[in-house]
């Protein structure tokens, strides 16, 4: 079971990191097909929830009081799959089969066959209005668990997103934090050309549904932390984290370059990225 560590042991978690980070591109690779980008950019983010701050049990997946984690980007779900794998909710072994038929592990996570997968995502735009219920269910059952959504930057052009910041806000859920992957692309290119999104702006909106934000480094573990401190520090509304990352985090031929929001890295290549991710 995870507690916080209210020293953060930032070295630890950065080296955590790069193994999932590994992890993700090991399976990509070996499956030829996946998406590495959108896992690299949430790959500091993953561990922070999972390795230095959510209260989960690996031997109860269904423990009434754990904290819920929501990937509504579920695209990017190998590095969550190495994650779970790493605590122990199934076998690593599980890992090698990711994309292959029969496995559990899937291009998208489903909750009813992944130990620790709080839900099923894939249709972009439900995580937080699901998170929503779930925040709303453990204040009506009078848990003090908490819920934590990591939505895609891209994600939030959907509508139901908007649907669910509303009625979020208005329930006052402060027990759900939400994570804006902010890396400022999408699968058609960047979300300025795609959809107009302001990036400055993504801020100002959800305050203007009621929410308290905070804006960070995606990638400075301090700084995340801190805004996962100051979230629970809220009593009456629920907290966005504006988290500006870098697509393909920590592989520098994959940094910012959107061609890998969906592709598979060559041996060669994939040697190059984890004797990048080793040296870092």
């Amino acid at each position: 079971m995870n507690t916080y560590d209210p020293k953060g042991n930032v070295a630890r978690l950065k080296g955590i990191s790069a193994e999932l980070r590994k992890s993700t591109l090991t399976l990509i690779h070996q499956a030829g097909d996946g998406h590495p980008g959108p896992a690299l950019s949430i790959a500091d983010l993953v561990t922070a929830l999972y390795f230095g701050e959510m209260r989960v049990d690996p031997n109860n997946p269904k423990w009434e009081d754990r904290d819920r984690f929501l990937l509504s980007k579920g695209h990017a779900c190998t590095v969550l799959y190495a994650a779970l794998a790493k605590l122990g909710f199934f076998s690593e072994d599980l890992l090698k089969g990711f994309r292959s038929l029969g496995s559990i592990l899937q291009g998208h996570p489903v909750m009813d066959k992944i130990p620790g997968v709080d839900m099923t995502t894939g249709t972009l735009g439900h995580g937080l209005s699901v998170g929503a219920g779930m925040a709303a269910a453990g204040r009506l059952g009078k848990k003090d668990y908490r819920v934590y959504v990591i939505l895609g930057d891209g994600e939030i052009n959907e509508g139901i997103v908007w649907e669910g910041a509303q009625v979020t806000a208005n329930l006052r859920l402060s027990n759900l934090t939400a994570f804006l992957d902010l890396n400022g692309f999408q699968s058609g290119g960047t979300t300025n050309e795609v959809s107009g999104i302001d990036r400055i702006a993504v801020a100002e909106k959800f305050r203007a549904f009621g929410w308290n934000t905070i804006d960070i480094d995606g990638h400075d573990y301090d700084q995340i932390l801190a805004s996962i401190a100051a979230a629970k520090r809220e009593t009456d509304r629920p907290t966005l984290v504006v988290a500006h990352t870098i697509k393909g985090k920590g592989v520098p031929f994959m940094e910012n370059n959107n061609a890998w929001h969906k592709g598979v890295p060559t041996k060669d290549q994939l040697a190059e990225a984890i004797k990048a991710l080793e040296a870092a």
